[in-house]
């Protein structure tokens, strides 16, 4: 029996695509491309049926996927992979067994690569929290930014769709604290940019361009990623190394023998 593939795409540079993915996308004869994924991986589409999947509603989208299936396998990209903010569960839980779910390199991972920087960093920050305003404040009860943020703690902020003047305001008020901030905008596709500040700098740096999209009134995703925390200037030097070799890993190879 054909499967459809949900294969995690990365933040849309088809560099990123693993091994596994680029495999198993060369036998799919349709591929179900969200933009701009149908553009930066137009040279491994070449031949095939490329589709935005959210031309559909769920009924008609599943009666094509099915159709297509009849003769071929059929593909999805999925923009980071299926692990966070990810739209896809309802189409892998309809075809059940026929779905098979290929891993990605997430956003995050691409991002803490391209600042070159472990976000988890010992001694600095004990916590790295993954959010977005979109699903704060929905429910009762529910934390808000300036809740979570932090001495200690690195902040992943998806999709915002706050004024960034009002969420480094909020965040300002969680760390108590002026601490680092990095926005990567479209990062891994066409004019990527990375800009990097403080709470109290950033607003200037970006020179009041609408990273966020926040103005567009077609509510088109911003493609913009948030990440603020101690971890991103934080200094370590060679003592951290030996510490750990000395107290942890040692004795690792000790027990190994």
């Amino acid at each position: 029996m054909n499967k459809v593939y949900f294969i995690g795409a990365g933040p849309g540079d088809p560099d990123l695509l693993t091994l596994q993915g680029a495999a198993v996308l060369k036998t799919a004869t349709t591929v179900f491309a969200p933009e701009p994924y149908e553009r930066t991986f137009a040279d491994l589409l070449t031949g095939k049926e490329v589709v935005s999947p959210f031309d559909y509603d769920f009924t008609e989208l599943t009666a094509r996927i099915k159709n297509r299936l009849e003769t071929a396998p059929v593909a999805f990209l999925i923009p980071g992979d299926l692990t966070f903010y990810s739209p896809f569960q309802a189409l892998i839980n309809y075809f059940g067994d026929a779905a098979q779910v290929l891993a990605g390199v997430g956003i995050a991972n691409a991002a803490s690569a391209r600042l070159k920087r472990t976000l988890d960093l010992p001694g600095v920050c004990n916590r790295a929290i993954l959010v977005s305003p979109r699903t704060l404040g929905n429910e009762e009860g529910m934390p808000s930014l300036e809740n979570l943020a932090g001495k200690g703690a690195v902040l992943l902020i998806y999709m915002n769709n706050r004024p960034l003047a009002d969420l480094c305001a909020d965040l300002r008020r969680g760390y108590r604290q002026d601490v680092p901030i990095a926005l990567l905008h479209r990062l891994g596709l066409p004019g990527e940019e990375i800009i990097r500040g403080t709470l109290d700098t950033i607003v200037e740096e970006t020179a009041g361009l609408d990273y966020f999209n926040l103005a567009d009134p077609s509510g088109k995703p911003s493609l913009t990623l948030v990440i603020v925390g101690e971890t991103l200037s934080a200094e370590v030097d060679g003592s951290w190394w030996d510490y750990r070799r000395e107290h942890i890993w040692k004795k690792r190879r000790k027990g190994n023998r």
